[in-house]
């Protein structure tokens, strides 16, 4: 799951690590190339075939995840149309939706007039 992903993100950088591999899902990568076009991420892999693909992540040390925020759960998912997409820490965070378009963040979801399911803040 994509909150795991995030975790693992954010312990790695604490620790001082590089680059770390997680397995793979469609939403994880979706959700890593958000990260990645915010430049918290330098670069994402896929490695492997079938059930034994991995995502080799290298981290960003000049920016780091500072804190993750999950707003939906699979027990209470949130959603919302784009008009109620906000800005994340004065524009230094990035709120990440799934939509029907594929996972975007909250900004081009908005410039694209597509609403969705409310998944993470990151900042």
């Amino acid at each position: 799951m994509y909150i795991n992903t995030l975790i693992q993100i954010k312990n790695a950088e604490a620790a001082g690590k590089s680059q770390l591999k997680v397995p793979f899902s469609r939403m994880d990568l979706g959700v890593l190339e958000v990260l990645k076009g915010f430049g918290f991420l330098e670069s994402i892999e896929t490695k492997g075939r079938a059930h034994k693909r991995i995502i080799e992540i290298h981290v960003n040390k000049n920016r780091m995840i500072q804190g993750v925020k999950l707003l939906s759960k699979p027990s209470v998912r949130r959603y919302a149309p784009y008009k109620d997409f906000r800005r994340v820490k004065n524009g230094y965070g990035v709120l990440v939706v799934s939509t029907p378009k594929g996972v975007l963040s909250g900004e081009n979801a908005r410039k694209e007039k597509v609403g969705g399911q409310l998944l993470c803040e990151v900042w």
